[in-house]
């Protein structure tokens, strides 16, 4: 039986469990009817579609387009093009290039028997099954010959928009002590419904997520794990527009780590909430195979909404994402889920409240690798005041057993951090970590107490809302604006025209294959 610092009392988290399940598989009945141009976009990617056309339009978006623009987009890519194999002898890749070039119709084909459509798609499926799973050895390799940091493991940024100028920076980051390198996705890029191609030198505010930028990423973390004697996880961005799309290049190249929140998108970026939830499904399905972590996005309410007030909200949206996400076949281990140090640094008592939250998420999540975010909304261009509030960020990690620590640069309030801010970062948090090694199991909180009190709070509230949410369900929640106090309507938002009820060929045997873990 789990004890609890808090108090908590685990009947109320079991029923909030129980809310957020069939809120979750509520979700997951709407989902399992319908396809979306992104979720085929990566069946072709997992055929071994790649490359881009004469006018630089990636080809899995021509073969998708195509059978949407006719209509047949309901029937799936991987009827279509198994069918054109048997006809032509071609590959998918040619078959593509084909359409590309105007030289092949797919829709207009005689249609074969399936069991002939499946036997020529089964060598493509076995292959990239094959390199997903090859990827999953390498890092388990890595990890068991040279090893890992500990938890929480350092995570940092770098966001210059070259690509080759991210590896100088990444690079330098780990020798200086980081464990996960994120390469900040460019500006705007969830809102691109296609992946663009190539390795790319100009972003703004991030680098563009290619899967060639990811093998060189990849590849130079590979280089600075040997040098350094740890492995260094690479993380990326697979929520937008092309969230299972982005998610299956990372698969392919090796990643560790992706942001894939179910409802991030939805609520900052304004996609439309049926888009996301049936795109968040393939992308944790191929995540959870791939041995991937996901981090969801729970600090970013905390951004737009007030971090006391609501925190209800980031306990009920982490509930919601653990139960997507065990529907997709992630495990406990590898759900980075969400929160934040968000509160008003003049606050009296911020940090026992703080301390209360992550306390709090921590118990009610004992197997998931925590991914805590830094203060951001409050910090200031008084650098020295900036060091402060990451130290005391820092110390709620330690104490209260965080997995991701995404660490806060104390000139965030002023420019893209230098590489120097990034190494006083890292110094800050080891010094703490290793200072306070131990404090979480050394102290005790006060019975009734201003950090029991609010924990205790937070859950019933938390229990309250998620209440609220089964009774309307989740699409209806979002639409009155629960979460972060944004409201979306089920209707609006971009890519919508993307969605596409599926028809009576449809098939993806990927999903089986992933959940089962066999072929």
């Amino acid at each position: 039986m789990q004890i609890s610092k808090l108090g908590l009392d685990f009947e109320k988290v079991h029923k909030a469990r129980q809310y957020a399940s069939g809120i979750a598989a509520d979700v997951q009945n709407f989902v399992g009817t319908y396809t979306t141009v992104a979720v085929e976009r990566t069946l072709c990617r997992l055929l071994g579609i790649d490359g881009i056309d004469a006018n630089e339009v990636p080809l899995p978006n021509v073969v998708v387009d195509d059978l949407k623009l006719k209509g047949m987009l309901g029937e799936g890519v991987m009827f279509y093009i198994g069918n054109a194999m048997v006809e032509t002898g071609l590959t998918p890749q040619q078959i593509a290039q084909q359409i590309a070039d105007s030289q092949l119709d797919i829709t207009r084909l005689p249609i074969h028997a399936t069991e002939q459509i499946n036997l020529a798609l089964q060598p493509y499926i076995s292959q990239s099954i094959a390199r997903i799973k090859s990827n999953r050895q390498r890092r388990e390799n890595y990890i068991n010959t040279i090893g890992e940091g500990a938890k929480p493991y350092i995570y940092v940024i770098v966001a210059t928009g070259n690509i080759y100028e991210d590896v100088v920076q990444a690079q330098a980051a780990a020798r200086q002590g980081a464990d996960i390198i994120a390469v900040i996705r460019t500006t705007g890029q969830s809102l691109l419904d296609y992946v663009p191609f190539g390795a790319t030198t100009e972003g703004f505010g991030g680098t563009y997520a290619t899967q060639e930028n990811f093998r060189i990423m990849r590849k130079a973390l590979d280089e600075v794990s040997m040098e350094v004697g740890r492995y260094i996880r690479l993380c990326n961005y697979c929520s937008g527009l092309c969230m299972p799309e982005i998610a299956v290049m990372g698969a392919l190249e090796g990643l560790d780590v992706m942001l894939n929140d179910a409802l991030y998108g939805i609520l900052f970026r304004d996609i439309n909430m049926q888009r996301t939830m049936i795109d968040q499904y393939f992308s944790r399905v191929i995540n959870g195979f791939a041995g991937v972590i996901i981090n969801t996005g729970e600090d970013n309410y905390l951004t737009t909404a007030d971090a006391y007030e609501e925190a209800r909200t980031v306990l009920a949206s982490d509930l919601i994402n653990e139960q997507l996400a065990l529907l997709a076949g992630i495990p406990e281990e590898q759900m980075g889920l969400g929160h934040a140090f968000e509160m008003h640094p003049d606050m009296e008592n911020g940090f026992l409240y703080e301390l209360a939250q992550a306390q709090m998420t921590r118990e009610i999540f004992p197997k998931a690798p925590l991914k805590y975010m830094p203060p951001t909304k409050f910090m200031t261009g008084n650098i020295f005041k900036g060091q402060i509030q990451n130290a005391l960020f820092n110390q709620i990690s330690i104490w209260t057993g965080q997995g991701l620590q995404l660490l806060g640069m104390i000139t965030e309030a002023v420019h893209t951090p230098f590489m120097s801010d990034r190494y006083l970062a890292i110094e800050n948090a080891r010094y703490i970590f290793n200072n306070m090694k131990d404090i979480g199991t050394e102290m005790e909180f006060k019975k009734d107490g201003i950090v029991c009190t609010r924990a205790n709070q937070v859950l019933d509230e938390a229990l309250e809302i998620l209440g609220k949410i089964s009774h309307e369900g989740l699409f209806s929640s979002l639409e009155k604006g629960m979460f972060g106090d944004v409201k979306r309507p089920r209707n609006g938002g971009k890519g919508l025209a993307g969605v596409v009820e599926k028809g009576k060929n449809y098939q993806n045997p990927f999903i089986a294959i992933m959940k089962g873990g066999h072929e």
